[in-house]
């Protein structure tokens, strides 16, 4: 694992395979293993860098508030010292927001978006989701990130034959710090670009799993308003569909980067 200095601070993150570049962006309270069962298959055929974002993994846990406009400088930032620009940028439920945040704020960097189990904003609409967040918070600040994860696990991994993976699921989240992981939650709720949906310039694909949080209809809400942008749906998959459908994810992933790169390069070859 390799380590960029960002604002004085440590982010580590991978960089493997070779190609065109892919960023892998993982969700709150998780680390770039997330990627684990995605990332060699992509990197057959890409070079991708999959940091640990500030607070979460082996990267600094500093002091102060944490958001999801931070995190995508943080991330632009690595991007710029590796010299890398047009990057295929996919992002898993809080990584999703952050490749959101990167497509308004530097879309020089977001050659395509693909979005897993998220949304451009962080605003509760209707009274259930502001009680899931509220409870979510209270749990992570009386007990901390271990009670959470002994909460979640069961139901993101709910069948007898993921127990090895929900158990992973949980130390993971159990292995966060306290103070970084609520900051990190807090940071996330009312984020939005929804009112920027414009100005995303670029392909998007958006990944919806069948038992997420949010449904394929919510999904399409926000899918319309964006210029080039389709919506697919994972059979049997929960939240972390890296984790339980990696399979599906690998595909989907695979064809829209292979149509994309198709395009581009008819594009080019019809340049004067």
């Amino acid at each position: 694992m390799a380590v960029a200095r960002i604002d004085n601070h440590a982010l580590h993150y991978e960089d493997t395979g070779s190609g065109t570049p892919v960023l892998l962006l993982h969700g709150l309270g998780s680390t770039g293993n997330e990627w684990e069962l995605v990332a060699p298959d992509l990197a057959a055929g890409h070079r991708c860098i999959i940091p640990d974002i500030r607070g979460h993994g082996r990267s600094d846990k500093p002091a102060g508030a944490y958001g999801v406009p931070l995190f995508a400088r943080d991330v632009a930032a690595l991007c710029d010292q590796l010299g890398l620009t047009a990057l295929h940028v996919v992002g898993l439920s809080m990584g999703g927001m952050i490749g959101f945040q990167l497509a308004v704020s530097r879309p020089d960097l977001v050659r395509s978006l693909v979005v897993i189990n998220s949304g451009p904003e962080m605003i509760p609409r209707t009274l259930r989701a502001a009680v899931a967040i509220a409870q979510r918070l209270a749990v992570v600040t009386l007990f901390g990130p271990r009670r959470f994860a002994e909460v979640l696990g069961p139901r993101l991994f709910p069948r007898p034959d993921q127990a090895a993976r929900r158990a992973a699921f949980e130390r993971t989240i159990a292995a966060n710090d306290r103070s970084a992981y609520r900051r990190a939650t807090i940071g996330l709720i009312g984020w939005s670009v929804v009112d920027r949906l414009s100005e995303v310039a670029c392909p998007v694909l958006v990944l919806a799993s069948e038992r997420d949080y949010t449904t394929a209809a919510e999904k399409e809400s926000y899918v319309v308003r964006l210029g080039d942008a389709r919506l697919r749906e994972i059979d049997d998959s929960g939240h972390l569909a890296t984790l339980d459908q990696p399979g599906r994810v690998i595909e989907e992933v695979t064809a829209f980067l292979d149509e994309i790169e198709g395009r581009d390069a008819v594009a080019r070859r019809a340049m004067p």
